[in-house]
């Protein structure tokens, strides 16, 4: 997976993407996700789960695309099931508001 860290004045978004899927653009009838114009915005490091998982506790901010990111942001205790599907991949963003 790839895990990168987005630092704004609004708080830190963490962004995880499983590996595979970038370069490709995922679309429905109702979402499209274009993995390959905005592939700097999840291509940072390749991490393995427990990492993942470690990024992703305690984030106010999430973007998360793959099954594999998914199950992370599971064991990190984030509520995973408003994520939705493209094309069998579940997207997932969540953001705190304060």
């Amino acid at each position: 997976m790839y895990l990168k860290v987005h630092h704004t004045p609004m708080g830190d978004i963490v962004a995880v993407c499983d590996a595979e899927l970038l370069g490709r653009v995922l679309a429905n009838k109702k979402y499209r996700i274009d993995l390959k114009s905005h592939s700097s915005f999840y291509q940072g490091k390749l991490v393995g789960k427990a990492e993942a998982v470690a990024a992703l506790s305690g984030a106010e901010n999430v973007n998360i695309v793959g099954k594999k990111a998914l199950s992370a942001a599971a064991s990190a205790g984030l509520a995973v099931s408003h994520a939705v599907t493209i094309e069998g991949i579940p997207h997932l963003q969540a953001y705190r508001i304060v």
